[in-house]
């Protein structure tokens, strides 16, 4: 259990404390603990056997798929009658902007959003889908989740999974539906690989947008 919780843990409580020692602690702390994620990553490769990259269309397709969502899904709910789209979850601070911050110093202010990028890519994907589909939802399925099965569909580790997901994004609606899409394509596909694969390509395109469209708020 510890080799699939604790990379995700230890992530968690290095973002609570973002902020915590100054400003600039937000963006020391989150090149922490993107280091610190991925070498995690690296070295439980060989204990976690579901934890390999699938290529494969479904997930490239599924992961586009979510970006447009994400990006959409206000002016959606907008168009659809909602006064101002729907109340988010509290934000920790302002948007995380290096390029305000640091302002005078442009390239420490990409290295910033190179490592969030490459970070949110490379790192986070993984980090995250073996935690909330590889334990969390077999959890909810058998205490010795271990015995249980990665793909086989049951409603309540299904909705559980996806709200805890959720729960920990600003932007909570999207993450639920996101949550929906990467179970159901591990459900699917009978792997955790192809989930892998969807969530960084989503997060890659989203940390594009982020950056050449300057909506930072996404961030």
């Amino acid at each position: 259990m510890a080799c699939r919780v604790a990379p995700f843990v230890s992530f968690l409580i290095l973002t609570g404390m973002q902020g915590s020692f100054g400003e600039a602690s937000r963006y020391w702390i989150y090149a922490l603990k993107t280091f610190l994620g991925g070498w995690m990553v690296w070295n439980l490769r060989g204990f976690i056997p579901e934890m390999k990259w699938r290529i494969s269309w479904i997930g490239i397709i599924t992961g586009v798929l979510v970006f447009v969502m994400w990006v959409c899904l206000d002016a959606l709910l907008v168009g659809l009658g909602w006064k101002s789209s729907y109340p988010k979850l509290g934000a920790s601070g302002d948007p995380w902007n290096p390029f305000e911050f640091f302002s005078e110093n442009a390239l420490t202010a990409w290295g910033f959003v190179l490592i969030r990028w490459i970070g949110s890519t490379l790192v986070v994907p993984p980090l995250e889908e073996v935690f909330y589909r590889s334990f969390v939802y077999r959890y909810y399925t058998e205490a010795d989740f271990e015995k249980a099965s990665l793909w086989k569909f049951s409603w309540v580790p299904f909705l559980v999974t996806c709200a805890i997901f959720a729960s920990t994004h600003h932007e909570w609606l999207a993450a639920l539906l996101c949550g929906f899409a990467y179970q159901g394509l591990v459900c699917r596909k009978r792997r955790l690989g192809d989930a892998i694969t969807a969530h960084a390509v989503t997060n890659f395109l989203l940390g594009g947008w982020v950056i050449f469209m300057g909506l930072w708020k996404y961030w």
